[in-house]
């Protein structure tokens, strides 16, 4: 064995890259650790909430005298006990100037706009006395109209949500690429082109459904107040609470525990969470609250639940000409922290990986009388997408061309990267071709069509379609000035600092705040490598607003691509202190030293040098360093982003669809992702495996849906269908890798590409399935029953016609509620 063999195999074996198992799973699997719910403080009282049972009504009074007789009952509060310090629940993104935000108050004082609404508070001695006590206030109700359809909602002379509005609609917002400068004329390149086909889509309304309820905990103390929180969001919440509540900022310490997955619907400030503030404030004393589960479906915001009308303009060869997009979002009764601005988040998007010369978005944020929306796993990415992959295989059939042939003429080239797209979006690395044509591969395309084929020579009663999704979105969600220019109320910047103690231990504190990414693990293994020390020596901590006190948490797929960016910034800063110390005492010049696998080393003379953990030593001894420098090698560094970063992928289903029966079968399904340099493949393989679950079951099984009188009536797991491992297929995954340049690590971010991705593509495998019996569309989720009625009686099998397919000129995204008439077979 040569020398340069023998020092190869003595050095350490990379961090980044190895499949690691995760080092925070012990104590969450086994459920040894601090979730909120479990905590008990000295004296803790509980609180419990009276909600509205009807969706729009004035209160007329409420009687909680029996309540504060109850056994155990230490006090009972209502919206006007409280309506002087509650303030309105914070919307930190006003997508337009002129956008109508009514206020949202914590706790109903006058009326009442959804079915859950907050109208008392109950605070007793334990959850079961608060609980019983729910049921003695008697609160009575001047019911009014409620308002559910948005399509109903826009039109003149509806119903409104908030009487002292004009209207149901927040704001109208708009962006054309001819007129912002990345786009020729929308309006005559649909007027130009030889094809113009036009659908009406339906993302329908979500649940975020998270393993752990929310929780709240507070304790005061003096003037000062510690809150437990159930949240992705800590140093969010912080500012926003001592906004609302009037708490100074600096009294206020959050901490975000180990937290039961999230998906958007803890990137929150939630009334409960104002509520149990005050009530500890009022009080003096500590309080918890925790839903139940029926309230965190009723209760919790939703995702989704878009109208969208969607035009593509083509050649007759193929050439994309345009898309013209318009969306109806429904916003629920109120705006929450990002409602307005998930829809915008989409705006950017709905071209998708596609050149094309026009791009026209508008979309109108409508009032209802539902639970407000917010963000869900994707944040209007997942919309996006589903819109332009299903127009592109409607515009496939419309062509006669095959559906993977027509993306394949119109996405950027590999050779094309850099590419700035048609709204403005610079894209900066990929390679569409060579994940598809892996993801081909993987499925086994051509024996699949081939098997297809039989099927329909044969008239089988099960049909077999094949659905791809060829897609990117925009992630790390984080350029401050991006955010600003779009009227996001605060940056997108993440902050890291790094710790070197003197047993050669490391702690890294981190600004985002994990439930369920697997920050402790890939963090470590990034600091392992960039400071050389081992991956057991390192301790992440997260989550608390008082150790770690700058932050922006984690959402968008932003936590790894700007938060582990940030630690990296910090770990370079670390070595550069380092090195000038160990220059000292080496007796070196700074220039002459290496630095390799933790170890400073005197060029030229091997055997000789300090590794970093002994420098933390001498630093902390302090009895020997640099006059110029300060005795302290720890560092802390803040990182914003130039640009997003953009996965991509292609994600292939295919389909079995029986037709006697509108049952629906995942045969196989693949998909290729490009997510940029993967830090832990295990931890990603997690990632894409539960993201597709949540697309998937968009496509097949969830759905939230109100009556008429605006009662939710899939308010627990028995009505709202969350798929377990047994509904889902095997997936084949696989990456390609085109390092991002938005950040020092190469990342694109993974925890959003499954859900975003894998929605058209089962739906297109669906509709592949069965179009030649025809069949153009099928209204989410494909439940046996909309299959069945799609395929015998017509229609998107939800109660709509199918859109058609319009002639040169015409403009149906331009008048969409004339897409909304009834089909011979009525609604579910």
């Amino acid at each position: 064995m040569t020398i340069t063999e023998n020092a190869a195999d003595l050095a350490p074996a990379k961090e980044v890259g190895k499949a690691r198992r995760r080092k925070e799973d012990a104590r969450l699997i086994t459920g040894k650790t601090t979730w909120t719910d479990n905590m008990v403080l000295p004296g803790m009282l509980h609180l419990a909430v009276v909600r509205s049972p009807v969706a729009h009504a004035r209160i007329t009074s409420i009687d909680v005298s029996a309540a504060q007789q109850s056994p155990n009952v230490v006090a009972v509060f209502t919206g006007r006990d409280l309506a002087d310090e509650q303030g309105s629940i914070p919307c930190a993104w006003p997508v337009t100037p002129d956008m109508v935000n009514p206020g949202h108050p914590s706790i109903a004082v006058d009326q009442v706009n959804h079915v859950g609404e907050a109208v008392a508070i109950i605070v007793a001695r334990s959850k079961v006395a608060a609980q019983d006590a729910v049921e003695l206030v008697d609160v009575d109700y001047d019911v009014l109209p409620a308002v559910v359809d948005m399509e109903e909602a826009v039109k003149e002379g509806a119903d409104l949500v908030h009487d002292q509005l004009d209207s149901n609609t927040s704001y109208h917002f708009v962006f054309d690429a001819g007129e912002a400068g990345t786009g020729s004329d929308t309006e005559q390149a649909f007027a130009d082109a030889e094809v113009v086909v036009s659908r009406r889509f339906v993302q329908q309304r979500l649940i975020p459904a998270f393993m752990e309820p929310r929780s709240v905990v507070v304790q005061p103390q003096g003037d000062n107040f510690t809150m437990w929180s159930a949240t992705q969001v800590p140093h969010i919440l912080r500012v926003m609470l001592a906004t609302v509540t009037g708490v100074p900022e600096h009294k206020l310490r959050v901490i975000a525990p180990d937290v039961g997955g999230g998906f958007g619907g803890k990137l929150q400030v939630n009334p409960e969470e104002v509520l149990a503030l005050l009530v500890a404030r009022r009080l003096g004393k500590p309080v918890k609250w925790t839903e139940t589960r029926s309230e965190s479906l009723m209760t919790a915001h939703h995702g989704r639940d878009q109208i969208q009308y969607v035009d593509a303009a083509a050649d007759r060869d193929g050439t994309l000409r345009g898309i013209r997009v318009r969306i109806l979002a429904d916003m629920g009764a109120y705006l929450r922290l990002i409602t307005p601005g998930v829809p915008v988040l989409g705006a950017f998007m709905f071209n998708g990986i596609y050149k094309m010369g026009a791009y026209r978005f508008e979309c109108d944020g409508v009032f209802t009388n539902k639970v407000p929306t917010d963000a869900y796993r994707g944040a209007g990415r997942p919309e996006a997408t589903f819109a332009v992959e299903r127009i592109m295989d409607e515009l496939a059939v419309e062509l006669g061309m095959d559906p993977l042939e027509l993306r394949r003429k119109n996405w950027i080239n590999a050779e094309e990267f850099p590419y700035t797209t048609v709204a403005g979006m610079e894209y900066d690395s990929g390679d569409y071709e060579a994940a598809t044509q892996t993801a081909l591969e993987l499925i086994g395309y051509d024996e699949l069509r081939a098997e297809q084929r039989r099927r329909r020579e044969t008239n089988d009663p099960v049909q077999l379609g094949i659905g791809f999704s060829t897609f990117t979105e925009m992630c790390g969600i984080a350029p401050s000035r991006v955010l600003g220019s779009l009227s996001y109320g605060a940056g997108g910047w993440e902050s890291a600092a790094i710790r070197m103690l003197p047993t050669g231990k490391v702690e890294v504190v981190t600004g985002t705040s994990p439930h369920g990414q697997g920050h402790e693990t890939a963090w470590s293994q990034i600091v392992a490598d960039h400071l050389g020390v081992p991956f057991e020596d390192i301790e992440v901590l997260h989550g608390d607003t008082s150790i770690a006190p700058k932050g922006m948490d984690t959402y968008g797929s932003r936590s790894l691509v700007v938060g582990a960016a940030a630690v990296v910034k910090a770990a370079d800063k670390v070595v550069a202190k380092a090195r000038k110390v160990a220059a000292h005492l080496l007796e070196a010049s700074e220039d002459d030293l290496d630095f390799a696998d933790g170890k400073f080393s005197v060029r030229g003379t091997p055997g000789t040098g300090l590794s970093i953990q002994e420098i933390a030593l001498a630093v902390f001894a302090a009895h020997n360093y640099p006059d110029d420098v300060e005795p302290s090698i720890d560092a802390e560094a803040t990182f914003d982003p130039v640009n997003f970063s953009f996965p991509h992928g292609t994600h292939i289903c295919a389909m079995e669809v029986d037709t006697d029966t509108g049952m629906v079968k995942i045969r196989k399904y693949a998909c290729v992702d490009d997510i940029g340099t993967v830090v832990n493949p295990l931890i990603v393989e997690g990632q894409v495996h539960g993201g597709l679950a949540q697309g998937i079951a968009q496509a097949l099984f969830e759905e939230a849906v109100y009556d008429a009188d605006g009662n939710l009536t899939t308010g627990t797991f028995v009505d709202y269908l969350v798929p377990s491992a047994a509904d889902l297929p095997h997936f084949e995954t696989s990456n390609t890798i085109h390092q991002a340049t938005s950040n020092p690590i190469g990342a694109k971010g993974v925890g959003e590409a499954g859900t975003i991705a894998s929605t058209p593509a089962v739906v297109n495998a669906a509709l592949d399935a069965v179009r030649h019996l025809g069949v153009s569309d099928i209204r989410m989720p494909l439940t046996p029953e909309r299959v069945w009625r799609a395929i015998h009686q017509g229609g998107d099998g939800g109660g709509r016609a199918a859109a058609v397919t319009t002639a040169q000129g015409l403009d149906s995204a331009s008048t969409p509620l004339a897409s909304g008439d009834e089909t011979p077979g009525g609604a579910l």
